[in-house]
C-alpha cells in the first residue's frame, strides 16, 4: 500500500502520458517553464559574471581610494602618504599623475598616427603595492626608466606600435605654446617629447587597454610641468570591502581641503547599469514563465471538463471540496516542478557549454556575436548565484500553482448532483 495521499496518487495517474488533447497540452506547458526557468538561470547569471569580472579588473587596475586636493595639486604628498599609512585598514598607498596628451607614432616608413590616450604617471616602486598593472605585462618589460613607457595591448595594436618603437608625446602645455604662437602671428617650433616603448601590458579590460599610456611620475610632472606636485594618492585596502568605511575614516584625519573617492563611486556608472539591467531582464523574463503558465491553466480547465464524471463520483463517495481541489492543484505542482527542475538542469548544461556554443554560432554567422570591443571580454562569463537561483526555482514553482488555482478552485465547486446530471 503506497502512503502517499489519495489526491496526489490520482493527480499522478491522470498526468501518465496518453494521446489526448489534455496531454500534449501538459507536455507544452512543461516545455514552456523549463525554457522559462532555463533562460532566466542562464541571462542572470551571464549578467552576475559580467559584475563580477568588471569589480575584478577594476580592484585588480585601479586603486581601492583616491585622495585629491579639489582644485589644487598635493605638493607635500610624503607626509600625507605617512597619515594615510597610519590607518590600519590601508596596505599601500602611491602617487599618481593623470592627464590627456597627444600620442604620435614614428613608424620607418609610412605616414604616422596619432590617438589622445591618458598618460598615467606612476611611482615605479610603489606601483605594485596598489595596482596589478606590473603583473600585467605581457611583452617587453616594466620599465619606465629614462624615457619608457608602456600602453595597453589594443591601443598598440590600434597604432602598430611594438616594444622599442619610438613615440611622440604632445602634452596640453605643448599644444597650448602651438596655439599661442599661432595667435601672435609667430611661427614656433614646439618639440614634443619622445619616449620608447618598454612594455605592452594587458590587464583584461578593453577600455584600460585602448585608452592608458603608462609613465613615469618624474616624466609625467615634466610633461604636465607640475614641477614636484602630483595630481593625487592611489589607496590600495586590506580588503575592498571596507572601501566606504576606510574613505570616511581617512575624510575625518585628512580633513575638508582633501576628497577621499572610493573605486565605487569612479565606477558607479558602470556598476549601476550592469545592476539596473540585470534587474530589468529579472522582470521581463519572469513574463515568460507567467506566458508558459498559462497553458498550465488552459490544460487544467480542460482537464476538470473531461473529469467531471470523476468529480461527481469522489464526490458521492464522500471526498470533500478541498481533497478535489489538491487533487488538481497537485497537478499543476508536479508539472511546474518538473519544468523547473528540466528547466535548471537545461540552464546549467547551457552555462557550462556557453562559450563552446558562443564560438559555434561565430563560425556558423561569420560573425562576431560577443564583440570584444564593445564588452570588454573575450569569453563569455557567467556566475551562478545561489540566492538568486533559488529565487527563480522558487518563484517559478510559486507561479505554476497559481496557474491552477482556479481550474482547482472550480473543480472543487462541483456538485455529485451537477456533475452526474449531465452523464
Amino acid at each position: 500500500m503506497s502512503r502517499l495521499p489519495f489526491e496526489l496518487l490520482l493527480a499522478l495517474r491522470y498526468l501518465r502520458p496518453k494521446r489526448t488533447f489534455v496531454s500534449v497540452i501538459t507536455l507544452i506547458s512543461v516545455v514552456g517553464v523549463m525554457l522559462g526557468v532555463a533562460v532566466l538561470i542562464i541571462v542572470i547569471s551571464v549578467m552576475s559574471g559580467f559584475d563580477r569580472q568588471i569589480r575584478e579588473k577594476l580592484l585588480g587596475f585601479n586603486a581601492h581610494l583616491r585622495v585629491i586636493q579639489p582644485g589644487e595639486l598635493l605638493s607635500k604628498r610624503e607626509e600625507l602618504m605617512a597619515r594615510v599609512m597610519a590607518n590600519p585598514r590601508v596596505k599601500a598607498v602611491a602617487p599618481f599623475v593623470q592627464g590627456k596628451a597627444l600620442l604620435e607614432t614614428q613608424p620607418p616608413v609610412g605616414g604616422s598616427l596619432m590617438d589622445a590616450p591618458v598618460v598615467r604617471g606612476v611611482d615605479v616602486q610603489r606601483e605594485g603595492g596598489v595596482s596589478d598593472l606590473p603583473r600585467s605585462i605581457k611583452e617587453g618589460e616594466f620599465n619606465l626608466r629614462g624615457n619608457g613607457l608602456v600602453l595597453g595591448r589594443e591601443l598598440a595594436s590600434n597604432l602598430g606600435l611594438r616594444v622599442g618603437d619610438r613615440v611622440s608625446v604632445y602634452s596640453p602645455a605643448n599644444l597650448k605654446k602651438m596655439k599661442d604662437a599661432r595667435r601672435s602671428g609667430k611661427e614656433e617650433a614646439v618639440m614634443p617629447d619622445e619616449y620608447t616603448v618598454k612594455g605592452i601590458f594587458d590587464v583584461g579590460h578593453y577600455e584600460f587597454n585602448a585608452n592608458l599610456v603608462i609613465a613615469s611620475l618624474v616624466n609625467a610632472q615634466d610633461l604636465y610641468e607640475l614641477e614636484d606636485n602630483v595630481h593625487g594618492l592611489q589607496i590600495r585596502l586590506h580588503d575592498p570591502s571596507e572601501a566606504e568605511a576606510a574613505r570616511r575614516e581617512l575624510q575625518q584625519a585628512l580633513g575638508s581641503d582633501y576628497l577621499v573617492r572610493t573605486w565605487m563611486d569612479d565606477s558607479a556608472i558602470t556598476l549601476g547599469a550592469i545592476e539596473a539591467e540585470k534587474n530589468v531582464m529579472f522582470v521581463i523574463l519572469f513574463f515568460v514563465i507567467i506566458v508558459a503558465s498559462f497553458g498550465i491553466t488552459s490544460g487544467q480547465i480542460s482537464f476538470v471538463v473531461q473529469k467531471t464524471r470523476e468529480i461527481g463520483v469522489l464526490k458521492a463517495l464522500g471526498a470533500t471540496s478541498g481533497q478535489v481541489r489538491w487533487l488538481f492543484l497537485s497537478q499543476s505542482l508536479i508539472v511546474g516542478l518538473l519544468g523547473v527542475i528540466a528547466g535548471f538542469a537545461l540552464g546549467l548544461l547551457a552555462l557550462r557549454y556557453r562559450n563552446e556554443f558562443l564560438d559555434l554560432m561565430n563560425s556558423w554567422t561569420g560573425r562576431e556575436l560577443f564583440p570584444r570591443q564593445i564588452y570588454a571580454f573575450d569569453r563569455l562569463p557567467a556566475l551562478i548565484v545561489p540566492s538568486d537561483i533559488a529565487i527563480i526555482c522558487g518563484g517559478s514553482l510559486f507561479i505554476c500553482l497559481l496557474a491552477g488555482l482556479l481550474p482547482a478552485w472550480n473543480a472543487g465547486r462541483l456538485q455529485p448532483v451537477e456533475a452526474l446530471r449531465n452523464e
